[in-house]
């Protein structure tokens, strides 16, 4: 089945994130229910990656100016087909930095529901989005990509001047109380 690392993935961040069952339910439930879950045009909803990624010294994360839904977010996208959640926020982070990264924990770091507006022909949906735990390999030195206004590494504990977005300041209370080993 090319949900079960999907469904895997939601099966370990329920049991480290009991209080988000609900979450991990709904993103369940979407998964069983729709097959073509990882594909762009399943209007219902579809699963994207993204990147909490932090930058060499841990400190801060890259957010970016979302150029369509001008908000101060993290990097990620559309799983376009690809069934590897954690593939998806590499590429993703990747592309949308010009950065080399790697995964700090295959394990999510996060999960979120969110709706997404109607937009030219794209009707409203939800994203399903799992977000994991990266960081920058060797140099902090982004580029911008045409889907950001703008990038910036971001003080994690200022991360409130930037964004009142409850799932990224979510993020960042979750980064201050991860044990270090993880």
């Amino acid at each position: 089945m090319h949900r079960s690392k999907l469904l895997n993935l939601l099966e370990v961040y329920e049991r480290t994130y009991p209080e988000e069952s609900d979450t991990v339910r709904r993103f369940v439930e979407f998964a069983r229910n729709h097959e073509r879950c990882f594909e762009r045009d399943c209007w219902a909803g579809h699963i994207t990656g993204s990147a909490w990624l932090v930058n060499t010294s841990a400190s801060h994360v890259l957010l970016t100016h979302h150029r369509k839904l001008d908000k101060w977010l993290q990097l990620g996208g559309h799983s376009d087909g690809d069934c590897d959640p954690l593939a998806v926020a590499l590429r993703e982070a990747e592309e949308e930095s010009g950065l080399a990264v790697l995964v700090l924990q295959t394990d999510v770091f996060d999960l979120d529901i969110h709706e997404i507006p109607a937009r030219n022909a794209d009707p409203r949906h939800f994203h399903f989005d799992l977000r994991f735990a990266l960081q920058t390999r060797t140099s902090d030195d982004y580029r911008v990509s045409n889907e950001s206004h703008a990038l910036q590494w971001v003080a994690i504990a200022d991360i409130s001047h930037y964004t009142r977005e409850p799932s990224m300041l979510r993020m960042a209370e979750k980064w201050w109380q991860r044990p270090q080993s993880r």
